[in-house]
């Protein structure tokens, strides 16, 4: 993304080249679209469940109708091989078929009977609007995975979403409102940081929604928090994948290795550190760099290509540094860590080992194809090393006792979600979302849908 005088042009990751000027908002036209959206919303909360889920039913739809083009954008825009960004469209169309069914089930009123005889009624009840604030990685996905649960919900939707992937943002408003989403009840703000505060403290605003960063994360909670606005923060996570010593180390690797480089490397849930027990290490290692050496860097609009570009210069040159700083503390590259000479963002998968505290590999969140390797004692020093980090979204665990690990899992795995013998994607029927730095409040499952909801009693008391 290039900043203009008065707005900004998108920028192709595959080749440095602009794809579109976008001019941003004023504040007073941003303030006035808060307007509008609260219009459409008083309307939209009168409407029944089944009315809503229909509408919701039919964005499903119309994103499958415009899936080539929008996967042909969401490339474009942001580097993702054309398969993943497919793959995209269709976890979209999926969450809004989950949602039309599910939301009816999870909004329905409860009738509840008083203790003195009297009766009692719960309604799950729209509260207004509510804004997002989300990231590029995941132009479409981003979006619909908190709105289509807000709309569901009877909510009115802004969304402020990352500068370089504003076409995407744009085709989406148009496939809501092709389905027949009333106008301005989904709203895309093209706006600054600054301007973005403004609208914290609108009091139309009712709730804010952010997939970034902890320390964006913080900035965010502060402001809404005095607002005595509700959040739900989905702030990222240096998962740790455990390889334990009784695991299917040809699985593992190759598992490892799609989840690393899946989507570029920038995926919050990805697969980032690998902890592996001693007794396997040098099996899983050579297996692992093995498959890591096969992976093809290349335009993601060519259909081999097995890893596209980073999205921005600036991210690449985030991730380098980080690569470098982990070496410079003792760190070993086993593969890759080279800027590559040429057009485009592109950065090689990267294998870095002999890692320990102190190093960004160990204890940040690498967001791109780097994985960090970590030589456990045991087991059970594979689950400590998991835990010992400030983050806590996602992890896995390899082992072909899956019983030993699932209750592993529930037990002793301090994060939001663990894949077992899997990487991590999202999946509409499950929760998303994180512990710790990470996070809090969840999105799919059903639990979305009631995150910005009025949890209303009414009552008819006998005296």
């Amino acid at each position: 993304m290039e900043t203009l005088v008065n707005g900004f042009s998108t920028i192709n990751p595959a080749t440095g080249e602009e794809i579109k000027e976008y001019e941003y908002m004023t504040t007073d036209e941003a303030i006035g679209a808060v307007e509008k959206c609260h219009k459409a919303f008083k309307e939209w909360r009168l409407k029944s469940l089944d009315e809503r889920a229909k509408v919701i039913k039919a964005i499903g739809e119309e994103l499958k109708k415009n899936k080539e083009k929008f996967v042909s954008l969401m490339t474009q825009e942001m580097g993702k091989v054309l398969k993943q960004s497919g793959q995209e469209i269709d976890l979209c169309s999926a969450i809004c078929d989950y949602t039309a069914t599910q939301g009816i089930k999870e909004l329905q009123d409860e009738e509840r009977e008083l203790p003195n005889g009297g009766k009692g009624l719960i309604t799950y009840s729209p509260i207004g609007i509510v804004y997002g604030i989300q990231p590029w990685n995941f132009p479409a996905y981003q979006a619909v995975r908190y709105s289509i649960a807000n709309l569901m919900a009877g909510n009115g939707v802004l969304l402020k979403h990352s500068s370089g992937v504003t076409g995407s943002a744009l085709l989406l408003k148009e496939i809501y409102e092709a389905a027949g989403l009333p106008k301005d009840l989904f709203t895309v703000l093209l706006i600054e940081h600054e301007q973005s505060d403004k609208i914290i403290e609108h009091e139309l605003v009712r709730g804010v929604t952010l997939t970034g960063s902890p320390d964006a994360g913080k900035i965010i909670a502060e402001k809404a928090g005095a607002e005595l606005k509700k959040t739900v923060l989905e702030l990222g996570s240096n998962d740790a994948y455990l390889v334990f010593d009784d695991a299917d180390i040809e699985l593992a690797a190759k598992t490892s290795v799609q989840g690393r480089i899946y989507n570029n490397g920038e995926t919050c849930v990805a697969a980032k550190r690998f902890v592996v027990a001693d007794k396997v290490y040098d099996e899983f290692r050579d297996a692992f760099v093995k498959a890591m050496k096969e992976v093809k860097l290349g335009d993601p609009t060519i259909e081999d290509s097995d890893l596209g570009p980073m999205a921005r210069e600036d991210l690449r040159e985030t991730l380098h540094e980080q690569v470098q700083q982990s070496v410079h503390k003792g760190a070993n590259v086993l593969l890759g860590g080279k800027m590559p000479e040429g057009k485009g963002f592109y950065y090689p998968a990267t294998i870095l080992e002999n890692l320990e505290p102190g190093q960004p590999a160990y204890d940040d969140e690498l967001f791109g194809p780097v994985a960090s390797l970590i030589r456990a004692k045991d087991n059970k020093d594979a689950l400590r090393i998991a835990n010992d980090s400030r983050f806590g979204l996602g992890g896995g665990i390899f082992s072909k006792d899956e019983e030993k690990a699932f209750d592993l899992a529930k037990k002793y795995f301090d994060t939001g979600m663990v894949f077992i013998n899997s990487f991590g994607l999202a999946q509409p029927n499950m929760p998303f979302g994180g512990v710790k730095n990470s996070g809090y409040g969840r999105e799919h499952g059903g639990f979305g849908i009631r995150e910005f909801v009025n949890v209303k009693s009414i009552m008819k008391v006998n005296m």
